[in-house]
C-alpha cells in the first residue's frame, strides 16, 4: 500500500493492543467492496423517520429522557476518546513532517493509532441515524439540514475511507472534536439540565467552522494535486467540496434563523 513517505519517518505514540491488531487491510477490502451499502441504509433511514413520523402523527409523543441521555453520552464518550487518539496522529504529522504533508496524509488510515478510528468513524456514521429516530418519537420538529446532513456524511465518510482520501484525517478530527460537545450538550439537555444559549450558538459556530476549515483542505488539495506527495482526485474533491459547501449554506441559514432572527424578534416584543 503506497503512501507517498515512509510511515516509520513517524515519531512513535503509544498505542492500545486494540489499536495494533485491528486489520486496517481487511477493513479496507470491506469497505471497498461494500461501501455502496451506504445508500441502501440511506433509503431505509429515510423511509424508517418519514415512515415513523407518519405513524406518530395522531400519538403523543414519548419522553424518552433517560434513553435519550444515555444515547448522547455514550456519542459524546465515543467522540471524545476518538478525537484524543487522532489529534495525536495527526499532531505528531503536522510537527514532524509538516501542515502540507498532514493535508496529503494517506497514513491516517493505516497507522497504528489512527487505523482503527479511521474505521469506527465510518461505521458510526451508521449509528448516528438514530439520533433522528429520538427526534421523530420525541415529535419534535425535524428539520431538512438535520436529515440531509445525517445521510450525506454517511455516504461520504464510507466513501473517503475507502479511498483513502487524502484530507481525512483532518476532516475526521475536527467532526470528532464537535461531536463531543454536542453530543455533551446533548445528553446535558437531554437530563432535564437548562443550559444557557450561548453554548447552542457556540457549538453551531463550530460547526460552521468545521465546514470552513474542510473547504478550505479543499481548496489546498486542488493547488497540491500535482505533487506526488498529495494523491488526490478531482473527484475526491469534487465530492467533498459540494458537500462541506452545502453544509455551510444550510448550517449558516440554520444560525441565521434559530440565534439572529429569533433574538430580534424577542427585542421587537
Amino acid at each position: 500500500m503506497a503512501l507517498g513517505f515512509n510511515l516509520s519517518a513517524l515519531p512513535p505514540l503509544r498505542e492500545y493492543e486494540v489499536e495494533r491488531s485491528f486489520d486496517e487491510r481487511e477493513a479496507l477490502g470491506w469497505m471497498r467492496d461494500n461501501w455502496q451499502k451506504s445508500f441502501f441504509f440511506s433509503a431505509a433511514y429515510v423511509m424508517l423517520i418519514f415512515g415513523t413520523q407518519h405513524f406518530m402523527k395522531e400519538r403523543r409523543g414519548y419522553k424518552l429522557r433517560a434513553p435519550l441521555t444515555l444515547w448522547s453520552l455514550g456519542l459524546a464518550l465515543f467522540s471524545a476518546i476518538g478525537s484524543h487518539r487522532t489529534w495525536k496522529h495527526m499532531a505528531s504529522i503536522a510537527s514532524s513532517m509538516g501542515f502540507k504533508q498532514s493535508v496529503c496524509d494517506q497514513s491516517f488510515y493505516v497507522y497504528h493509532v489512527s487505523k482503527f478510528w479511521a474505521y469506527l468513524f465510518a461505521m458510526s456514521k451508521v449509528l448516528e441515524l438514530g439520533d433522528t429516530v429520538f427526534i421523530v418519537l420525541r415529535k419534535q420538529k425535524l428539520i431538512f439540514l438535520h436529515w440531509y446532513h445525517h445521510i450525506a456524511t454517511l455516504i461520504y465518510a464510507w466513501y473517503a475511507y475507502k479511498e483513502m482520501v487524502p484530507g481525512g484525517g483532518w476532516f475526521t478530527v475536527m467532526n470528532f472534536s464537535v461531536h463531543t460537545f454536542m453530543y455533551s450538550y446533548y445528553s446535558v439537555r437531554a437530563a432535564g439540565f437548562r443550559v444557557p444559549r450561548y453554548i447552542a450558538m457556540t457549538i453551531t459556530v463550530s460547526q460552521i467552522l468545521q465546514m470552513l476549515i474542510a473547504l478550505i483542505v479543499n481548496v489546498l488539495l486542488v493547488f497540491w494535486m500535482e505533487d506526488k506527495v498529495c494523491p488526490v482526485t478531482w473527484s475526491n474533491i469534487s465530492i467533498s467540496f459540494l458537500m462541506y459547501f452545502s453544509y455551510l449554506v444550510l448550517f449558516c441559514n440554520f444560525f441565521f434563523k434559530a440565534y439572529l432572527t429569533g433574538t430580534q424578534k424577542s427585542k421587537g416584543e
